[in-house]
Order: structure tokens, then C-alpha cells, then sequence
């Protein structure tokens, strides 16, 4: 897949940022698939005959990132089955091999990056949601209410933070280092954040962001 046709917009934010509300929002307005590597692990987790399940299992129980090679492979599919589902769509990004994404937790180390770049796709951006810990704690807690995932407790909430900070921020302090990030504040409502976030992608598809 080559960035001249194909959008790549990875979103980053500690857990309980938002990213997925959002990404919901830009779906919906500019016609972006949205992919969640954590959506696509956890039905791999599940899935019968899943060569890579129990390790997904393992990972997500103790905080820790999955293997890269496990993640890319995921949404590697996922993005060229979009590519095919929609090759004939009139829709603006899409038709003739092209596609526009936002990743959505993704990626989460360096050499996950780096290796996506190599192998998939060159980014053209990182839409960086920042808060928090107090905020993300409290939305976390929140949702665990009624989520029924298994990282929503307090134990793997503080292991994902821990991870978060030691291999999430060298990422986003690479891709800001290329002029590749763009921060909003995901503090307020909803819709402040989006007014936000929608202003970013608009930038993207005017150009002011390096897609190469």
C-alpha cells in the first residue's frame, strides 16, 4: 500500500482518552474505516482456531503489548479487506486501491512503528489525545461498570499506565520529531474534542501534514 493513495491516521491517548468516541465522530463525517488494534486482538483472542488466542489472552490479562508482528499481520488484513471491500465505491478516499484509516491504539512501541511504516504503509499522521492520569483513571473505572472487559479494574489500569508511559511516549515524541503529530486536549466534552479533532483531519486532507 502506497501513502499517495492510502490515508493512515494513527490515534493515540493513554487508555480511557476517548480515542474510540472520536474516532466514531470521524467515521461518520469523513468516511474513514476505523480499525482498533485492541478490537482486533480481542476477537482474535477468541477466535476458533487461533494460532495466536492464548497469547492475546495472556498480554491483555497482564498489560503488556502483544507481539508486533501479531498486531501488524491483524491490521494489515483488516485494511486490505477494506481496500477490496470498497474498490468501487464513489466515495471520496476510497475507490481504485484507495483508503483512508484511522488506526486506533496503534502503535504502541517503536518498533511497532517502525515496522508498520516498513511493511504496510507510511503514516501521515498521529492524532494525539492528551489528559490526565486522574481523568483517565476516573473514565476507566467508569466504563468498567458496564464494559465487561477485563482490563477495566484497577490492577491492569495501573499496569496499562505503566506500560503506556514507557513505550507509548518515545513514539509520539518520534513522530512529533518528523512534524507528524498533532495534540488535542481530550480533557473537555465531547464535542469540544471533536471540533478539535475535525479541524486536524481537515488539515490532513488539505496537505498541511506530509503524507510521504
Amino acid at each position: 500500500m502506497h501513502p499517495a493513495h492510502v490515508t493512515v491516521i494513527f490515534v493515540l491517548g493513554g487508555p480511557g482518552a476517548g480515542k474510540g468516541t472520536q474516532c466514531a465522530r470521524l467515521v461518520a463525517e469523513f468516511d474513514f474505516c476505523h480499525l482498533s488494534a485492541g478490537d482486533l486482538l480481542r476477537a482474535e483472542q477468541t477466535r476458533e482456531g487461533s494460532a495466536d488466542g492464548e497469547l492475546i489472552r495472556t498480554c491483555i490479562r497482564e498489560g503488556t503489548i502483544v507481539p508486533m508482528e501479531v498486531t501488524i499481520k491483524l491490521l494489515d488484513t483488516a485494511m486490505r479487506a477494506a481496500i477490496a471491500a470498497r474498490d468501487a465505491a464513489s466515495a471520496p478516499g476510497w475507490g481504485a486501491g484507495r483508503g483512508r484509516f484511522l488506526i486506533d491504539g496503534f502503535p504502541r512501541k517503536m518498533d511497532q512503528a517502525l515496522k508498520f511504516d516498513e511493511t504496510v504503509c507510511t503514516s501521515a499522521l498521529v492524532l494525539y489525545f492528551a489528559t490526565t492520569e486522574e481523568v483517565l483513571l476516573a473514565r476507566l473505572l467508569e466504563r468498567g461498570k458496564t464494559s465487561g472487559r477485563e482490563d477495566d479494574n484497577a490492577a491492569s489500569i495501573t499496569k496499562r499506565f505503566r506500560t503506556y508511559k514507557v513505550n507509548t511516549m518515545p513514539v509520539i515524541a518520534h513522530y512529533a520529531a518528523l512534524g507528524k503529530v498533532a495534540e488535542v486536549d481530550s480533557t473537555d466534552s465531547i464535542e469540544a474534542v471533536y471540533g478539535r479533532a475535525r479541524a486536524v483531519v481537515e488539515d490532513v486532507f488539505a496537505g498541511k501534514y506530509n503524507k510521504i
